[in-house]
């Protein structure tokens, strides 16, 4: 089922009790350290402290597998896509592709601006003059009004994405969105996400074959050459690295 932005959940915790929450799970999941839990450890703890309608996963739906994994424990869980009006049509496939063999509910997270009002407003293509600020406007902004509705949010970060990532923990207070942060695939590698994703048979984006291993909106996204920076596709040739989602 996919819906505009309804959350379910009914009475929210104040932010002092959900930071306090986020403490005592990184304590309790070993983050960052040789010892630190699983992904499903991750989930199960997500699960044992929150409500269904508390929990959202946030995915750019260039792989399935952090929604797999999620809705093992929490099905019919909400998952945020961020419908920037940018997108690559293997990603909108994707994202239908999810929907269709997942037992999630897909939250289509959308602009106040469509790209014809955001043109009108702040001139054609802003992406190629302030990538910057496109991102704010169709992504960071509208990501931080949707998770208003909820106490905790999965991300799929993983830390050797980016020099940006390596510290990445499992749990934190995200004190900019106001909730808790979980980053469950934080260790894993690229062949454990493609191990997983082959293992549950989870929709892939058709483009991570094409040398897109990180996809974000067409017109900042290019492919990458074997053994470049996973990211380094990414608003290639400018000095960002980061949509402003994670930073």
């Amino acid at each position: 089922m996919t819906v505009s932005l309804a959350p379910r959940l009914q009475t929210r915790r104040s932010a002092a009790e959900l930071e306090a929450l986020a403490e005592a799970g990184a304590a309790e999941l070993g983050s960052l350290t040789d010892h630190e839990a699983t992904p499903a450890q991750v989930v199960d703890w997500v699960a044992r402290n929150f409500g269904l309608g508390a929990v959202a996963v946030a995915c750019s739906m260039a792989d399935a597998a952090l929604p797999h994994l999620v809705a093992e424990q929490l099905p019919g869980v909400d998952v945020l896509f961020l419908d920037t009006g940018y997108h690559f049509v293997e990603t909108v496939a994707t994202r239908d592709e999810v929907e269709r063999r997942l037992d999630v509910r897909i939250v289509d997270v959308l602009p106040e601006q469509t790209v014809a009002e955001q043109d009108a407003a702040h001139g054609k293509d802003l992406f190629a003059r302030d990538p910057a600020q496109c991102c704010a406007l169709r992504k960071v902004a509208p990501l931080h009004d949707a998770l208003q509705g909820y106490e905790v949010w999965f991300t799929g970060v993983r830390r050797e994405e980016a020099p940006t990532r390596v510290n990445t923990p499992l749990v934190t207070w995200d004190a900019k969105n106001g909730l808790v942060k979980v980053n469950p695939v934080a260790a894993w590698t690229w062949d454990d996400l493609q191990a997983y994703a082959s293992l549950h048979q989870v929709p892939m984006n058709l483009l991570l074959n094409f040398g897109y291993p990180s996809i974000g909106c067409r017109p900042c996204t290019k492919p990458v050459a074997p053994g470049e920076d996973p990211r380094s596709g990414r608003w290639a040739g400018l000095d960002k690295t980061e949509c402003g989602l994670h930073t």
